[in-house]
């Protein structure tokens, strides 16, 4: 498992991975405080290139749920944390 997270503008707030599923969060800031986007892909290699793709079938499933999960989780830790805050 690999969580990162990052404070660059151009890359996603953080990251959850599971062997070749991986799901990046995306923060946007909105009047009402910031919202959660996510966006998942399936990792797979095309010769000696590793590409990225959005499509994902029946054996990746199950992994996709739990990065989901995982992802979720992390969003909703944030929120916690902000409202503590204000």
């Amino acid at each position: 498992m690999n969580n990162q997270s990052n404070s660059n503008s151009n890359k996603p707030t953080h990251e959850v991975r599971l062997g070749v599923i991986k799901a990046a969060v995306w923060k946007n800031e909105g009047e009402n405080g910031p919202r959660y986007n996510v966006k998942f892909s399936r990792l797979y290699r095309e010769g000696n290139q590793w590409r990225t793709t959005e499509s994902f079938g029946r054996d990746d499933l199950l992994l996709l749920a739990k990065v989901a999960d995982q992802a979720h989780s992390w969003i909703c830790s944030g929120h916690t944390e902000e409202a503590a805050a204000a």
